[in-house]
């Protein structure tokens, strides 16, 4: 079983897009510029990228708050979340994945 070393905090998805309030992003992804998105056994990963040159999705400054957006539409799409609905995700940091982890958010779009 993963370790949930941290408490709930939620993301919004919203057309294709990730959206990560700045205290989120300073908690685990602070002076990152990308993220790998997962999907492993339904459950969705966003995994922090060291290199950027190792590809990955841009955390994309949102507004003059801090808050960040990860757009990937290609993403979603390819496992079943294209829809234009908006939705909130509960994420935890899982320490065995080193990455923030939205449980079986891909057994809900099937």
């Amino acid at each position: 079983m993963p370790n949930k070393s941290s408490a709930v905090s939620t993301v919004i998805l919203k057309r294709g897009s990730l959206y990560l309030s700045c205290a989120l992003y300073e908690k685990y992804f602070a002076g990152l510029d990308a993220v790998i998105l997962l999907n492993r056994d339904d459950h969705l990963y966003i995994m922090p990228v060291r290199n950027t040159s190792g590809g990955g999705y841009l955390l994309k400054l949102k507004n003059s708050s801090g808050d960040r957006v990860i757009i990937a539409p290609d993403f979603f799409r390819e496992h079943g979340l294209d829809d234009f609905q908006e939705r909130g995700i509960d994420v935890y940091w899982d320490q065995d994945m080193a990455a923030l982890k939205a449980e079986a958010l891909f057994n809900t779009a099937n």
